[in-house]
């Protein structure tokens, strides 16, 4: 089972306030952890959403808004995707997390081809994999 780990952006990520050191090094030993166990399949902070935008889709072109947006508690500031046996053992993953100060995370399970049952035709299915494979060619 894949696991997209979301960790919420705060007032100091959005203001980019950098992690120190001593955070930098201990996530640093935690995401090595992950990696050595097999756990980790890729995990990256995100730059402020002054730095982005939004599209909303609707009419004949997408609506582009520009960042930084106000609910910084909505806004996603990084993230892993992990493999793990169940949500229990995602859940005990990132509990050993160094996070402090009410940081907070999400986790949600990501779709798998088989979870889409029928609507998911061979030639779908087929194409997916092909995606796939290209995408974990890719240096």
């Amino acid at each position: 089972m894949r696991f997209m780990v979301l960790v919420k952006a705060s007032k100091d990520s959005e203001a980019g306030v950098l992690p120190s050191e001593e955070l930098l090094t201990k996530m640093g030993a935690f995401n090595e952890e992950m990696v050595k166990s097999g756990v980790m399949l890729a995990g990256e902070g995100l730059q402020p959403s002054s730095k982005g935008s939004r599209l909303k889709f609707g009419g004949a072109k997408p609506i582009v808004t520009d960042g930084p947006f106000t609910e910084a508690k909505e806004l996603v500031a990084g993230f892993w995707l992990i493999q793990v046996k169940s949500k229990e053992e995602a859940i005990e993953w990132i509990s050993r997390a160094p996070f402090v100060n009410g940081e907070e995370v999400e986790i949600r399970q990501v779709f798998e081809a088989e979870d889409f049952g029928p609507a998911l035709t061979p030639e779908l299915r087929e194409a997916e994999a092909r995606l796939r494979a290209q995408t974990a060619a890719r240096p």
